[in-house]
């Protein structure tokens, strides 16, 4: 047996044995996770691992994939397009025009203070007629019934169409982060990315009208075929046979939904993970590898460089979003505020360095691994504590280390981090 397959099954006997000591409940919820996040480890391992771009900006990228749901599976709110819709859409379209005359306004003219004079005119011009246009037709839209709605709403499409618009989203924002930001060094690299994911998700709680900001979306779609569980509870025929496998209505109906999701993640990441391992071993992913490992060689060879790492991080960054929009689905919620650089960049991140960077399989792997930690560790920390601390006096130092149980994952994670750098620098499984 191969040492690639013997590290899947150790993975996978963990997720086993939480199902067998903890519940089948929770340990279909972290493979959920693990399966999502390794979707998230492929498109950060198609940049990083293909190409050598360092993106600490995924958080804004899965950000957009669940932004997409929101637009595609709400119903639109009629009265809010009524009032201030196409004031809203007309302030948009003024302000991409403006961006685009000054484009072209810069490119055409020659250098010098005329320039610079017709620049400030016009974009100081561009931006006060944007606001005079957007912002009353935003005031409109966020007065209809804040407390529900107070945004424009979706298009009121079934949620799995937005599964490939948040791809569409994450990759249209990464053309122009692209564009800007590619031709920095690595480390301004990452500094520019992790700075726009910030200002996406900002963006995202302040702006009401788009998507209730942080009072939140509630996403009553699901993806084909995933039933509600209360309709499930419903159903003499599921009844039966959650009787018959010995479990309640509630626990079965969770059981089974958690089992389809996990079905259709399984497709998508099978998708990917055959046309990344395509990629990658196509004429194609050697030239991304030697344009990663010495950029001048592959200058000199005829290659642009610029345009090759512009193409891998539209392509990553698709992936991201496409991800991005499947964990919304799932969750069934439109929160900004969970947006976190912590759980949606720097973890996944340690999931592919653990797993083995430039490796497919071993992104996959890595996800698994530290998804699973990531939220066992969170589960059963409490309880650890509580057993660690069992005699101890009461006071306030036991008290501290019981309310500090939760920050054990991040202990956890640090700690197997370490080992793997340690004695496996390339990660679980390298690159080939």
């Amino acid at each position: 047996m191969s040492k690639n397959l013997k590290l899947f099954l150790g993975v996978g006997l963990l997720f086993l044995a939480t199902g067998l000591l903890l519940s089948w409940n929770q340990a279909l919820f972290i493979l959920n996770f693990g399966l999502v996040s390794a979707i998230m480890a492929l498109g950060v391992n198609m940049q990083w691992g293909y190409a050598g771009l360092f993106n600490t900006g995924v958080m804004g990228f899965a950000a957009l994939g669940g932004l997409a749901v929101a637009l595609v599976a709400t119903p639109p709110v009629g009265e809010a397009w009524r009032v201030g819709g196409f004031g809203i859409l007309l302030g948009l379209a003024i302000g991409v025009a403006t961006v685009a005359a000054g484009v072209a306004l810069w490119r055409r003219m020659p250098k010098g203070r005329n320039r610079a004079l017709a620049m400030l005119a016009l974009l100081v011009g561009g931006f006060m007629l944007f606001r005079w246009v957007f912002d009353p037709a935003v005031t409109a839209v966020e007065a209809i019934n804040p407390s529900v709605t107070g945004n424009l709403g979706g298009l009121g499409l079934p949620v799995l169409l937005a599964w490939p618009l948040g791809g569409v989203l994450a990759a249209g924002a990464a053309w122009a982060i692209g564009k800007t930001a590619l031709g920095l060094r690595s480390d301004y690299l990452a500094i520019a990315t992790l700075g726009i994911a910030e200002i996406i998700i900002a963006v995202m709680k302040n702006e009401d009208w788009l998507a209730r900001g942080v009072k939140m979306v509630n996403l009553k779609e699901r993806p084909w075929p995933v039933p509600f569980e209360v309709n499930l509870q419903q159903n003499e025929t599921f009844l039966g046979l959650a009787s018959t496998l010995g479990f309640d209505p509630v626990t079965g109906s969770s059981i089974f939904v958690k089992l389809v999701y996990m079905a259709m993640i399984l497709v998508v990441l099978g998708l990917v993970i055959w046309l990344s391992e395509r990629a990658l071993n196509s004429p194609w992913g050697r030239m991304m590898r030697a344009i990663r490992d010495n950029e001048d060689a592959a200058r000199a060879m005829g290659k642009d460089v610029t345009a090759r790492h512009l193409q891998v991080f539209i392509l990553g960054s698709a992936v991201i979003g496409v991800a991005g929009a499947i964990l919304t689905s799932m969750d069934g919620i439109l929160n900004p505020g969970t947006y976190q650089p912590l759980r949606f960049t720097f973890l996944i991140w340690v999931m592919v360095i653990v797993g083995g960077s430039g490796n497919n399989w071993g992104a996959v792997l890595g996800a698994m691994l530290i998804g699973w930690l990531w939220l066992i560790v969170e589960a059963l920390g409490p309880q650890l504590m509580g057993w660690i601390t069992a005699g101890m006096a009461e006071g306030p130092l036991k008290a501290h280390l019981v309310d500090s149980a939760q920050h054990m994952r991040l202990l956890t994670l640090g700690v197997i981090l370490l080992l793997v750098l340690r004695f496996s620098p390339r990660g679980l499984i390298p690159e080939k």
